[in-house]
């Protein structure tokens, strides 16, 4: 069976969050299934995105539109293209009406919606849950995400199947592993110090990613270890970067600390190999793309265990998985790690099993091929 698939998404190539890195993934892979797969014609709809915005590394520029914020455009020609595919995959919940009206104009269209953290964890108001309910599949990017579904939604088990997020086939570590001189310079660490690394978005909005315990943390364990460090890696907000200074200087960690702003997707590399371990025990993610990035480079990682981050540590396999409300077990997780990192190094071999972009790729391609018989 032939198949023609349309991807809805509201951002791939404009922002660096998460959510665009799945899509930008999606993209790759849905350009790149095997020779003999029953894909025929992809096309890629943008809400914010411009079209000269593509990466051809990604997608062909010749399939993918942005519409530059131009919602009603999005709108009207997203309902048009999708009334012409079998597939309409949507990347974000905000964009279900769009994928509702298709199905009502083209009943035999398939809908799939992918599911990926906060954005479906909490209940919907009747029509929208209804419309939830006219999804063919909905891919839940952690087991935590599917339970949650579940247990909200009433969902039918078999609507619900798990695609975790998978590294960037573009992101590989550079051969040269040593900390980088310049940079350590630039951000005034030495070459000896112990560097903690968290990179996140710092938002008031978001108080839930773990800084402020790892910061308790290190005012504890700096009295035994004067070398330790925290490299807090991520764009902030005004009200929230004014918070966590003053929490620093409660605290009198303003030679330990660094918070470097946003850093390019190409530079991030440099500041994981500047770090010794990753640690971020938060209670919201979806599943943490982050902490696989991190074990990629060699990192070990100490991450919360209770949201969608035991997904991306495999429930402990290839990290530390702390209570991220007890703050003396983070302590304690962090100084077991400083003591003895060889010991907690991510098995690569079993991160590229269940995290390589192949492994993704077919598996996505699966549910393509169960959803379309």
């Amino acid at each position: 069976m032939h198949i023609n698939i349309l991807f809805l998404t509201l951002r791939v190539f404009s922002a660096t969050g998460g959510i665009e890195k799945v899509g930008r993934v999606i993209c790759k892979a849905l350009t790149s299934l095997p020779s003999g797969s029953s894909l025929t014609s992809l096309a890629v709809y943008s809400m914010y995105d411009k079209t000269n915005e593509a990466n051809a590394k990604y997608i062909s520029p010749a399939i993918f539109k942005g519409f530059g914020q131009h919602k009603l455009q999005f709108v009207t020609a997203a309902v048009k293209k999708g009334c012409t595919a079998k597939v309409v995959l949507l990347s974000h919940i905000n964009l279900l009406m769009i994928g509702y009206v298709i199905k009502l104009f083209c009943p035999g269209t398939k809908l799939i919606l992918i599911a990926h953290g906060i954005e479906v964890w909490a209940p919907l108001k009747g029509f929208k849950r209804y419309m939830l309910h006219k999804c063919d599949k909905i891919i839940c990017v952690s087991e935590f995400t599917r339970q949650k579904m579940q247990d909200l939604f009433n969902l039918p088990l078999e609507k619900l199947v798990i695609l975790n997020n998978c590294l960037d086939p573009f992101l590989l570590p550079e051969q040269n592993e040593n900390k980088d001189e310049k940079l350590l310079k630039q951000l005034g660490f030495a070459k000896s110090d112990l560097v903690l690394m968290t990179l996140t978005r710092l938002s008031s909005k978001e108080l839930y990613k773990g800084y402020d315990q790892v910061l308790e943390s290190i005012y504890e364990l700096k009295k035994r270890y004067p070398s330790i460090k925290y490299l807090v890696v991520g764009k902030y907000d005004n009200a929230e970067k004014q918070r966590i200074d003053a929490l620093v200087e409660r605290l009198s960690l303003q030679q330990q600390v660094v918070f470097t702003g946003f850093i390019p997707d190409e530079e991030l590399s440099l500041h994981y190999h500047l770090a010794d371990l990753y640690v971020m025990p938060s209670k919201k993610e979806g599943f943490g793309i982050v902490f696989i990035e991190a074990m990629l480079y060699g990192l070990p990682v100490i991450a919360g265990n209770k949201d969608g981050s035991t997904d991306a540590l495999l429930q402990g396999r290839l990290g530390l998985l702390v209570d991220p409300d007890d703050q003396a077990a983070i302590t304690a997780s962090i100084e077991k790690v400083m003591l003895n990192a060889s010991a907690y190094k991510p098995n690569r071999q079993l991160l590229m099993e269940h995290f390589g972009f192949e492994v993704y790729k077919k598996k996505l391609q699966a549910i393509l091929n169960q959803v379309t018989g």
